[in-house]
């Protein structure tokens, strides 16, 4: 199987500081990949690679086997095919289908695919009660939930979350959770999840990459991470003994 992704020598430099170096890593299709390590150590950058928001300063990303089109005239196809969602959900203006429905509308999709897309995704988060809610009357778990909504609508090869259940409640944790374990299984669509909560990481995923100072430490199982690390920093880290 083509993995998703595939990366050599991707560097990624601000003020001519490296701080993501990555010599290889492989993130497989359609099942749920955690990225875990302290802040700083370049966790979101190399989401923000992967989505296509930061073209890195060397090296290479291929995509289901084709180079990763930063600019171009594949560029926008390859964007419309992954799909982010933020710790903080940014919710626009309208109500909650309006906001769900965006992204098909942009597509050109016809209004009776929309609607029927539109509830079916509320209806994986478990929001189909509140379609005419303004979306700036909601709570944080509800717009967490409408934004990962958003983002499956569109039915991407790569679903990509970026903390994304860093300040919920738990009863919102585990709504997410529960909804992001179905995806591979339900749709085939790859998960990559950044995530501070170790639990999380072992809860989720399949594979897990450990990354400190911009450079990966480990990535292998999210068994072998947990249960049987290879390098002592990932021991320390997975442990809790690390002091970061």
């Amino acid at each position: 199987m083509v993995p998703a992704f595939s990366l050599n020598g991707v560097i990624v430099e601000f003020n001519n500081q490296p701080v993501l170096d990555i010599g290889e890593l492989v993130f497989d299709d359609r099942i749920i990949h955690a990225v875990i390590g302290p802040s700083g150590a370049g966790k979101s950058t190399l989401l923000r690679v992967l989505n296509m928001l930061q073209k890195p300063t060397q090296g290479s990303v291929t995509y289901f086997g084709n180079p990763l089109p930063y600019n171009g005239a594949n560029s926008l196809a390859a964007r419309r095919s992954m799909s982010m969602v933020f710790q903080t959900p940014a919710m626009f203006s309208g109500n909650v289908y309006d906001n769900v429905a965006l992204g098909l509308r942009l597509r050109d999709v016809k209004t009776k695919e929309v609607r029927a897309k539109v509830f079916q995704a509320l209806e994986t988060v478990g929001l189909t009660d509140l379609t005419k809610r303004s979306a700036a009357t909601l709570s944080g778990g509800e717009a967490q939930r409408i934004a990962l909504a958003r983002a499956l609508v569109v039915n991407p090869r790569v679903l990509l979350l970026d903390e994304p259940t860093a300040n919920l409640d738990p009863g919102n944790v585990t709504i997410i959770e529960d909804v992001i374990k179905r995806i591979p299984h339900e749709t085939g669509i790859t998960i990559i999840i950044v995530t501070h909560n170790l639990y999380q990481a072992k809860r989720l995923s399949q594979q897990a990459v450990f990354l400190n100072k911009g450079k990966i430490v480990e990535s292998s199982s999210t068994d072998e991470i947990f249960n049987n690390p290879k390098a002592q920093e990932t021991k320390l880290f997975v442990s809790g003994e690390m002091v970061y």
